[in-house]
């Protein structure tokens, strides 16, 4: 894993920078909306210890499981779902550099 406080900033900045490129005339609702995804980290108060720089999220978490992520993609597919869908992909996404 990388820096913890750039892995928790490009939780932030990304889904900014997603929704200034693509939702322009409502960027800040957008990004807010994606920002709250990250709420989905509430998943790791689950594991024993609650915190391991070493382990990898995808598929560790209940919330970051292949199904979980099989989800996000088909409420991305949908508009009222697109942004929140959208955010937890960005989020799997970040999580996904923890593993290489």
């Amino acid at each position: 894993m990388f820096f913890p406080s750039l892995h928790i900033a490009l939780h932030v900045l990304i889904p900014g920078l997603i929704a200034f490129l693509l939702f322009r005339k409502r960027w800040k609702q957008a990004w807010l909306i994606m920002a709250l995804t990250m709420m989905v980290d509430l998943d790791h108060l689950l594991a024993s210890p609650i915190y391991n720089p070493d382990r990898c999220s995808i598929n560790f978490h209940p919330l970051h499981s292949y199904p979980a992520i099989g989800l996000y993609l088909i409420m991305a597919a949908f508009p009222m779902f697109r942004l929140i869908g959208l955010g937890l992909l960005i989020h799997m996404g970040i999580d996904l550099t923890d593993c290489i």
